[in-house]
């Protein structure tokens, strides 16, 4: 269990949670197993992926592929089916499925739309006040997401707090808010920090990685143990439209007592991230 949360990008404990539960469930697909097409609840799975791969390979735009099957993901998938002389109903069945594989091998390789696309929308330097930050924490941890939210809206930035359980429901408010970037919060009961943004073997978020990069830059110097940096593909960095971090510090105490300098210390790395939201430099860690 512990080796499938490691390469599936969750928190690894050993034991079959919830998040790693629907994982599994969502790893048992293959795609031409089901007809993919945009459903209510919207349908989530490795075949998801893969088409979203196939797609975004191809040019067809459907954003990170995050296995969640979509509005982007159903209009790039008519686009594609457009283009292809088939009928463009938006249902990956077995035709639009063939034809992927065809038009696949048939093609080179490369990144990807998604990829460049999020590279494109990270090149604009700016600075905190033109942000909207979305700050979330998912309990044990407010005063310091208090704290940041007050901190980032005294520099200038726009901010929403949201201390809502559910990551979906963190997802959610920061989408519908059209947030430049999200940072959340939530708290580990042993001696370790990570901090994590959205990657899978695919797809990395650049702005995201970037973002991480320089919160573990600055948080190495006021945490007793130096926080790590993974791509993660939990559920908060999953579901957001935008460069998202999460960090999961401990041990609480220690943590909650030092919130002065934590506050400071994120600061400075969203101000440094804002004015230079993409760098060169290589992940220091490959996806969990």
């Amino acid at each position: 269990m512990s080796t499938f949360q490691q390469q599936r990008g969750l928190h690894v404990s050993g034991a079959c949670d919830e998040p790693t539960w629907l994982t599994l469930v969502e790893a048992g697909w293959t795609l031409g197993d089901r007809l993919l097409k945009l459903n209510a609840p919207q349908q989530r799975g490795d075949d998801v992926v893969a088409l979203q791969s196939a797609l975004n390979h191809l040019g067809f735009d459907c954003g990170r592929p995050d296995g969640i099957m979509g509005p982007a993901t159903a209009r790039a998938l008519e686009d594609f089916q457009r283009n292809s002389g088939l009928t463009p109903d938006g249902v990956c069945g077995a035709h639009t499925v063939r034809m992927l594989e065809l038009v696949s091998r048939q093609s080179g390789t490369g990144p990807g739309v998604a990829v460049v696309r999020e590279n494109e929308s990270m090149t604009v330097h700016t600075s905190l006040r033109t942000l909207r930050i979305v700050v979330g924490q998912f309990g044990g941890l407010s005063s310091i997401s208090r704290s940041l939210s007050k901190a980032l809206r005294d520099a200038g930035a726009t901010v929403m707090s949201t201390d809502e359980y559910e990551a979906g429901a963190h997802a959610a408010a920061a989408n519908r808010f059209g947030a430049t970037v999200y940072i959340g919060f939530e708290a580990r009961s042993d001696d370790r920090s990570i901090v994590s943004y959205f990657a899978v073997p695919t797809f990395e978020s650049v702005g995201g990685r970037t973002l991480a990069s320089q919160a573990v830059d600055q948080l190495e110097h006021v945490l007793e143990v130096a926080p790590e940096l993974r791509g993660m593909r939990l559920a908060v960095l999953r579901e957001t439209r935008m460069p998202a971090v999460l960090c999961s510090l401990g041990p609480v105490r220690e943590v909650v007592d030092a919130t002065d300098a934590i506050t400071g210390a994120l600061v400075t790395a969203i101000a440094a991230w804002a004015s230079s939201p993409v760098t060169d430099r290589p992940p220091d860690s490959t996806t969990n």
